[in-house]
């Protein structure tokens, strides 16, 4: 067995493991519910949720295309907004100086407070959790643009500004591109913040969507519906974080070296 593994590529171990430890833990978690007779109402077993998914896949299926919708829209939103104030505060320290006190308070703040707030500006629906999911993600992209760009090599700037090239210049070609493997790295994090803020926001105030569902599920003591709508959100975020990897390695594979353990 253990001959088998190590003559697979370290990729495809990893990926094996990670496979058998994710099956492992289904089993473990069905053994410990029968064996101890655990109600379905406490905890459900795997199988029970997994025939759920199978069943009510038709009820499912328009709230997570919502909530993924809602969540690539705001994820979108909050990344060019990251990206934008992340450079300004990074080339300029006037603009650090002033900004960046006011984006950790505001990021301070617990979203779940800012909610009802977007709620009474734009009524209950999908703009709130939009917004909610923009402003939770939107911290760690400014933060990792702004260190990325704060790493650039004075002496490079130095060089290049002999040469002729403007400010502006430096910075869309040496200056970004050198905060890529910053920017994908805040991505994974913030894929996953984005989920948390939809999810918040339909909890609160929504009447479509995976957070909606469980909470109307959650109201009925339908505990199974609502771990199917965990799996569900676990899964797309899983997919988004792996095509986040996937395009990191295309786009900025001269910045890794060896396996990265980050990396799906």
């Amino acid at each position: 067995m253990m001959t088998a593994l190590t003559s697979l590529s370290p990729r495809l171990r990893q990926r094996l493991l990670s496979g058998v430890a994710i099956v492992m833990l289904f089993v473990v978690w069905e053994a410990v519910c029968v064996g101890f007779g655990i109600s379905n109402i406490v905890l459900p077993r795997p199988s029970e949720i997994f025939v759920v998914l199978v069943q009510k896949l038709p009820l499912l299926w328009p709230h997570a295309m919502q909530t993924l919708y809602t969540t690539l829209l705001g994820f979108a939103l909050g990344t060019l907004a990251g990206v934008l104030i992340g450079a300004l505060i990074g080339v300029s320290r006037l603009a650090y100086d002033v900004a960046y006190p006011i984006l950790v308070g505001f990021s301070s703040i617990p979203k779940v407070a800012v909610v009802p707030i977007f709620v009474v500006w734009f009524g209950a629906g999908t703009v709130p959790a939009v917004l909610t999911s923009m402003v939770i993600c939107m911290f760690p992209v400014v933060v990792n643009v702004a260190t990325g760009l704060a790493h650039t090599e004075p002496e490079l700037q130095d060089v290049l500004k002999v040469l002729g090239a403007r400010k502006l210049d430096i910075l869309w070609n040496v200056g970004l591109p050198r905060t890529l493997p910053y920017l994908f790295a805040s991505l994974k994090i913030a894929l996953t913040l984005a989920f948390v803020g939809t999810v918040l926001s339909e909890t609160v105030a929504a009447n479509k969507g995976i957070g909606n569902m469980m909470m109307i599920a959650s109201g009925n003591f339908d505990v199974p519906l609502v771990f199917a709508g965990l799996f569900i959100l676990a899964a797309m975020g899983v997919a988004l974080y792996a095509l986040s990897a996937l395009l990191e390695r295309r786009m900025t594979g001269w910045a890794q070296r060896g396996n990265d353990i980050a990396t799906v």
